[in-house]
């Protein structure tokens, strides 16, 4: 999918994969990052929270409509000698954001952007074949694994008015770790390190599984896999990757499924 004819698409990149493949997608868009978030290899112009509002003034002066969140951020350290008058008027919601949980901060984001009349849009938008749909991509989940998964999305779903990740890893109905700030990587770092966590050594191993947090904007901050998750998976001893299907982004799709297949690993998109 292109840019609109209207105007060209913004994409606010951050770290990762996500931002050069969906740039690569469109027409001639103007592409910004966060300072100190550039993907490797993007040419991204480089913006401060602190001067939110020329920003915002410069992609509506351009004729911008549509506007893409892609990629990893942290939360940036704000100079308050470096805010505009205008950004300063701002400072409430942006502090109030930055104080909440993550999705409670993208959503106050989501509404600053739609306040100066431009649309944000999600990646099932712009390259829908990045979002799966329902079914198993590679190997094939056993009952014990489909429980495992459906404990998985359990978990994640009481866990998601706290706010505090995407993502579980469940063995034999049992709850081996939950992802937390430090991210997905070191979840599955976690399980790879305590394999006696599993009360029968020789039982069903375990599923990573992921999806967006209860009544998450799906626009902004979805769940990625990739290549990458599946060697993770396969270190930590896991018998497959599941996730919620519409809800989590899939990069390098093939050589995802590759991995899986040649790590004995199943991928699922669970309805």
């Amino acid at each position: 999918m292109t840019g609109s004819a209207t105007g060209p698409v913004a994409v606010i990149a951050g770290q990762g994969r996500l931002a050069p493949r969906i740039v690569a997608a469109l027409d001639a868009p103007r592409v910004f990052a966060l300072e100190g978030f550039t993907p490797e290899g993007l040419a991204a112009e480089p913006f401060r929270l602190e001067r939110l509002a020329p920003l915002l003034d410069r992609l509506v002066d351009e004729g911008v409509e549509r506007v893409i969140f892609a990629g990893a951020v942290r939360r940036p350290r704000l100079d308050p000698e470096m805010f505009d008058p205008r950004t300063a008027a701002l400072l409430p919601r942006i502090l109030g954001a930055m104080q909440s949980g993550d999705d409670g901060a993208l959503r106050e984001v989501i509404a600053i952007f739609e306040d100066w009349g431009l649309s944000v849009v999600g990646v099932s938008d712009i390259l829908p074949d990045l979002v799966p749909g329902e079914g198993v991509l590679a190997g094939e989940p056993t009952p014990a694994d489909r429980r495992d998964a459906e404990r998985g999305a359990e978990i994640l779903a009481a866990l998601g008015a706290l706010d505090i990740g995407q993502g579980t890893v469940v063995a034999q109905g049992l709850c081996l770790a939950v992802e937390t700030l430090p991210g997905t990587e070191a979840m599955l770092d976690f399980v790879a390190l305590h394999p006696g966590l599993r009360p029968d050594p020789k039982g069903a191993r375990g599923v990573f599984y992921k999806a967006p947090k209860p009544g998450q904007d799906l626009r902004i901050d979805l769940p990625t896999l990739g290549p990458d998750s599946v060697a993770q998976a396969a270190r930590a001893g896991l018998a497959g990757i599941a996730w919620q299907a519409g809800g989590v982004i899939l990069l390098e799709r093939e050589a995802t499924v590759a991995a899986a297949n040649d790590a004995g690993l199943f991928l699922w998109a669970r309805a």
